[in-house]
């Protein structure tokens, strides 16, 4: 959903409809952070299956995954359209050529905090968790050694 709203979201900001731009950028802003939710998701779902690999049992697991990854971002969209609606926008308008509009947010500290701040977040969890991974796969990798050793003794 994203990559085709990103497509054709100038086509559709060329129609000059501030209701249809709002909602193209609302859309699509809602998917790029869905997209970040969702990989942050698989940095956590890794931890577990690697690192806590015995005795994690999370009760309807896939449900409470579903409700962070659709939720959190229908949060923050959420919360910049009751702050201010008219954060979404047309992007540039140019009269030579009308595809160079493009509706997404207008607002600065609105896009550095629910795009640039959340993005930025989500990249240092899933650093956090793939050191985490990293460090018990190369602590298995020298016990497992360790072990071969004993046993070829």
């Amino acid at each position: 959903m994203l990559n085709m709203i990103f497509l054709i979201n100038s086509w559709l900001s060329s129609f000059n409809q501030p209701g249809l731009c709002i909602t193209t950028a609302v859309l699509l802003h809602y998917f790029l952070l869905a997209a970040f939710t969702w990989m942050c998701l698989e940095s956590i779902h890794l931890y577990l299956a690697i690192v806590k690999v015995f005795n994690v049992y999370v009760p309807k697991y896939i449900l409470k995954c579903c409700i962070a990854g659709w939720g959190i971002p229908a949060i923050v969209i959420t919360i910049v359209l009751i702050i201010n609606k008219d954060f979404y926008g047309n992007g540039s308008h140019s009269e030579s050529n009308p595809f160079s509009n493009f509706c997404w947010i207008q607002e600065d500290i609105a896009f550095y905090i629910s795009v640039v701040a959340y993005v930025f977040l989500t990249f240092l969890l899933n650093t956090a968790m793939f050191i985490t991974v990293l460090l018990q796969v190369h602590s298995l990798k020298s016990r497992t050694q360790k072990r071969s050793r004993v046993w070829k003794r």
